[in-house]
């Protein structure tokens, strides 16, 4: 990365951080919906330790992504609205590195305190202890995934005034692989399996989003702009 294009990306980032502490119902809202998702299931199911042990890895997986997913429509928005996303896009730096600075925003306000309050709430789930340490690596390398693919589908659906069912559709079916290898670690642990294989293949999806994301969202930014 080019020293001026380093300059761009970091002050992307401050600007983004910054605007996100004054906005902070951003931070708290999908941490509320994680905590309260994962917290319904005993409720609604059964609070039986042994049942919810057997669950726990696949409960906490899918509140993580769809907390995500619920917080993806600030991710480009706020710019939208402000006509600061066209700035950017006409912006003489590279765009995939404005979105890649906007996406580590995403990921620092969402999927890393996430990650953090995952083993918490496993606790309450009753995951043994052997799950602990996976599933925390398995979120530290699945939620930078969610947030690089999310950008995607909020990049084509930004322009668009209810955009909630669309890019359900369009980020959904992206968000099964992480899914099914972020929970597949976990259960592996938990059974005293070899978890290497699932970590290092989300670690290769994590590498692919890094590289390929940003510049399919800058695309998508355009399109949508120029539609």
């Amino acid at each position: 990365m080019q020293i001026s294009s380093w300059h761009a990306f970091t002050g992307t980032l401050k600007r983004d951080l910054l605007l996100v502490f004054r906005r902070r119902s951003d931070v708290v809202n999908p941490l509320l919906f994680f905590s309260i998702a994962v917290t319904l299931f005993p409720l609604g199911i059964s609070p039986e330790p042994g049942f919810l042990a057997q669950i726990a890895a696949g409960v906490l997986w899918v509140s993580a992504l769809l907390a995500t997913l619920l917080s993806l429509d600030s991710l480009f928005q706020q710019d939208m609205a402000d006509g600061s996303l066209e700035q950017l896009v006409i912006s003489p730096h590279p765009l995939s590195v404005m979105v890649l600075s906007k996406v580590l925003v995403h990921w620092l306000v969402t999927g890393l305190p996430l990650t953090l309050l995952a083993p918490m709430l496993a606790v309450m789930m009753f995951l043994p202890e052997e799950g602990y340490s996976t599933l925390f690596l398995s979120l530290l390398l699945g939620t930078p995934t969610l947030s690089l693919v999310g950008a995607i589908g909020a990049a084509l659906t930004v322009g668009l005034r209810r955009t909630g069912v669309l890019m359900t559709l369009l980020i959904l079916p992206l968000y099964i692989p992480v899914l099914i290898f972020g929970t597949g670690a976990v259960v592996s642990a938990v059974n005293g399996m070899a978890v290497a294989g699932h970590l290092a293949i989300m670690g290769a999806m994590l590498m692919t989003a890094l590289v390929m994301a940003p510049l399919a969202a800058g695309a998508a930014l355009r399109i949508s702009l120029n539609g």
